[in-house]
């Protein structure tokens, strides 16, 4: 089963699978937090979303609440916090678990993916990011401290829309 077909519902609650969030289109997948240092970073993630998304990308937010408890709310408070705050336009899926024994299925497959340096395994942190094209291959990770306007990311997803 690819990545694509992982059930996961959308902010609202609604059924969902990562397919049906991206339209099937290669995506920026990352956990999100409201409360975090690394917030700011949902700036250049809408940035990414306006650049990229008339050529067939998007970004995709996955509220996490397990990195010191920095996405406490609820879905409607996260909503209207990313909307009212960041103008956040990218598709926003439900609260999952990342990492650990609840870790949901969409991340078991993204966290086997390394990163730069090689090391795969857990989300280091909120705001880590996997590049995912438009067939659910993980092609590229990012890890949490690496900017959304970082031109390694520019230049992955623009490698994805040829």
């Amino acid at each position: 089963m690819s990545i694509l077909d992982t059930p996961i519902a959308r902010l609202d609650g609604t059924a969902a699978t990562l397919r049906e969030l991206t339209d099937g289109r290669p995506a920026l997948v990352v956990n999100v937090a409201s409360k975090c240092g690394l917030t700011p970073q949902y700036s250049g993630l809408e940035e990414i979303q306006k650049t990229y998304g008339d050529r067939g990308f998007t970004v995709v937010g996955v509220p996490c609440n397990q990195f010191m408890g920095q996405e406490p709310g609820t879905a409607e408070e996260i909503a209207e916090f990313c909307s009212a705050t960041y103008g956040v336009s990218f598709p926003m899926t439900e609260k999952i678990e990342v990492n650990g024994e609840g870790r949901h299925p969409l991340y078991a497959a993204l966290t086997s993916l390394p990163d730069a340096d090689g090391e795969a395994g857990d989300v280091q942190w909120n705001f880590e990011k996997f590049l995912v094209a438009a067939d659910g291959t993980p092609v590229s990770r990012f890890r949490p401290r690496t900017e959304p306007t970082d031109p390694a990311i520019a230049t992955a997803i623009e490698s994805l829309l040829g």
